[in-house]
């Protein structure tokens, strides 16, 4: 490649009392920023460069090696808003040279030529490469303004190369003898005209692509699939149950961890920052802040959420499926798009299992009055637990009495888990469905499901989980669970309210009639007769709550981001400390101490009624139930109408907890 040698103004050159030359002879920062826009304003084409016709590209008749100038960008400016992570050296200005830096600021000398082009700065194609490493000549990556054709030099202390090096390059070439001879001994990091050692590579012209934007390989840095190739999660051993994973090269086997969350293949959990994602966790109450421990009965939003339910309603909102425009098109995509994640979160296998409906109760009712009716007769067996919700109570209650069938009922210990050998006893040839929770809402009893269904199938029966309280705090795959239905609700999972979920095989939906008529779960109509359309369409009738199952989409998308393996093992350290420090102030009664349980404590206060309690935590901003939490067979099982019912989530804080136990134990002298 011809070298380009251009003319440069003896006045820009250093004087008598400029600043000192830095060490190994390299011109201070100023003098390397003046001597780069003398330079670059000799450029073949530029309007100042001597000897070069219009047009000729050629400086002192010597034919130009370097490409026209192609502009990568429509715009001039640098697009990354002010305080940008993103935001390249030039901020948002224009990048022009010779603009004042603001006072404190360091003219930088760190500038290495690229090409004419006026291109983003480095930290706007490459995040992790932002200009705020220190580079290898121990000077910041910092210049305010950049002259077109410049970019901040790339091989900071970020990239790996010592700060030290830099400063013991030799000023000039070194010759070949000695470069071989040292090889060895020097930095395997590549310099700017370090032309005796290092990495080398072929000047490549860049490639202006169609849409604008250059690949990160046009500039020598590696592109997307290289830089995935580091990351642990995406090597072969990553996630191995029987080692250790490396972390990020794996020829430094020295380097390895023994994590959980590494394997989750999530961030650490950081509750602080999930709390950041739900805004009322800055309400005020009663002049405090906020403690919501009422998360068995709904769970708060977060922001992303929030946006997308605004989101559909400003851009998409629209009935799905029979029409032919645009918006249309737009809300049928979000609505379905919500089936898929639904199915991808319960590990379903198509998203044709998957029936959206109002919540856990429509859940259940829509079963026992489709599957329950056509498959239930005189004589014929239901089997619940003790520890039911009213809602998966009442409508096999209906069922029965209609049919004359019979309800039988799982007795549970005096920790209130259930009795497997007394269940099944219950199971015999007349048992039709064992619909079971599979938390406790009011004990927050985890209860062993897996066995209850097996057992259910073996007895020729069908098997409902009721998931409404699990599907927040534990992993749930339909498929390795075998239940042949799984109903849950969209509020208790940090989605909207008006949401649900049955979760049905296909064969066994298929096979059910509809329960209620209208459009959108038609084939055809007529007079004479109806043809429905196969599930889960059958059981939508009418125009469905389209924004909230989108809504619901987003809950999932959030939380999976986090991880359900990270969240349960947070909540459940929650749940063991806040037992320890609640079980002993005085007069306090726990209620359901089974050992597994998922993050629910209901007690009760010696002297108080649970409204006096719940009333006291609300002065203080704190949010519990007090009552019968919609289960009262299973509290009247332990001899009681009402508990205090605190639920935790993953936003609440040990910090929390102890606030509630303060409320309560300034309450327990009252005896």
């Amino acid at each position: 490649m011809t070298t380009l040698t251009p003319t440069v103004n003896p006045a820009a050159l250093p004087q008598a009392g400029a600043q000192a030359p830095l060490p190994g002879g390299l011109p201070d920062p100023a003098t390397l920023a003046r001597l780069a826009s003398e330079f670059f304003s000799t450029l073949p084409g530029s309007a100042g460069a001597p000897g070069v016709a219009a047009g000729s590209g050629a400086v002192g008749g010597v034919p130009s090696a370097l490409p026209a100038a192609a502009p990568i960008l429509a715009s001039l400016g640098n697009p990354a808003p002010a305080g940008s992570p993103l935001a390249g050296p030039g901020g948002t200005g224009t990048g022009v040279p010779g603009l004042e830096l603001p006072q404190g600021k360091v003219p930088g000398a760190n500038l290495a030529p690229s090409a004419p082009t006026h291109v983003l700065a480095l930290g706007n194609r490459t995040p992790a490469l932002a200009p705020h490493a220190a580079a290898a000549n121990g000077l910041p990556d910092n210049a305010v303004s950049i002259a077109p054709a410049l970019e901040p030099r790339v091989g900071g202390a970020l990239l790996g190369v010592p700060q030290a090096h830099a400063a013991a390059e030799p000023a000039g070439p070194v010759p070949a003898a000695e470069a071989k001879a040292g090889a060895s001994e020097r930095s395997p990091f590549y310099f700017a005209d370090s032309a005796g050692h290092g990495w080398q590579r072929e000047v490549q012209e860049i490639v202006v692509p169609a849409h604008g934007f250059a690949a990160p390989e046009t500039f020598g840095l590696p592109g997307d699939d290289s830089l995935r190739e580091l990351l642990t999660l995406n090597r072969p051993e990553y996630g191995t149950h029987d080692g250790a994973a490396r972390y990020f090269l794996a020829e430094r086997e020295n380097v390895t961890f023994r994590s959980d969350v590494a394997r989750s293949a999530h961030p650490p959990f950081d509750v602080n920052a999930v709390r950041r994602d739900f805004p009322i966790l800055q309400e005020r109450v009663n002049g405090k802040q906020l403690v919501w421990f009422d998360n068995a009965a709904t769970t708060h939003k977060p922001q992303a959420v929030i946006d997308r339910l605004a989101y559909f309603y400003a851009h998409e909102n629209s009935n799905i499926h029979r029409a032919a425009h645009a918006l249309a098109a737009r809300a049928t995509d979000a609505y379905e798009h919500a089936r898929k994640t639904v199915q991808r979160f319960i590990g379903a296998a198509a998203p044709e299992e998957i029936v959206f409906v109002r919540g856990t109760t429509e859940a259940i009712n829509l079963i026992a009055k489709s599957w329950g009716m056509q498959n239930i007769g005189e004589g014929d067996e239901i089997v619940v637990s003790h520890l039911e919700h009213h809602a998966n109570i009442v409508p096999w209650q209906q069922l029965a009495a209609f049919k004359g069938a019979k309800l039988r009922v799982i007795p549970v210990d005096d920790s209130g888990q259930v009795l497997l050998e007394e269940y099944r006893k219950l199971l015999n040839d007349r048992t039709k469905i064992v619909s079971v929770t599979q938390v406790s809402n009011a004990l927050g009893t985890v209860v062993p499901v897996q066995e209850i269904v097996e057992l259910a199938h073996r007895a020729g029966a069908k098997a409902l989980v009721d998931g409404a309280q699990s599907i927040s705090h534990m992993r749930v795959d339909v498929q390795a669970l075998d239940a042949d239905f799984f109903v849950f609700s969209g509020h208790k999972i940090y989605g909207p309210t008006g949401i649900g979920v049955v979760y049905g095989k296909r064969e066994v939906l298929e096979a059910m009639p509809p329960w209620q008529g209208g459009g959108n779960m038609i084939q055809d109509v007529t007079f004479e007769k109806t043809v429905f359309h196969g599930a889960p369409a059958r059981f939508e009738a009418g125009t469905g709550n389209i924004a909230d199952a989108v809504g619901l989409g987003a809950a999932l998308d959030y939380v999976s981001r986090i991880g359900i393996e990270n969240i349960a093992r947070y909540e459940h350290d929650l749940l063991a400390y806040a037992t320890s420090v609640l079980a002993p102030v005085p007069g306090v009664r726990l209620v359901g101490t089974a050992r597994d349980k998922a993050s629910v404590l209901s007690f009760v206060l010696k002297g108080y009624t649970t409204e006096e309690v719940g009333q006291a935590l609300s002065r203080e901003g704190i949010a519990v139930r007090a009552g019968h939490h919609c289960a009262q067979p299973i509290l009247r099982r332990f001899g009681l109408e009402a508990t205090v019912r605190p639920s935790l989530a993953f936003y609440n804080t040990c910090a929390e907890v102890d606030t509630l136990v303060s409320v309560v134990r300034d309450l327990a002298p009252r005896q």
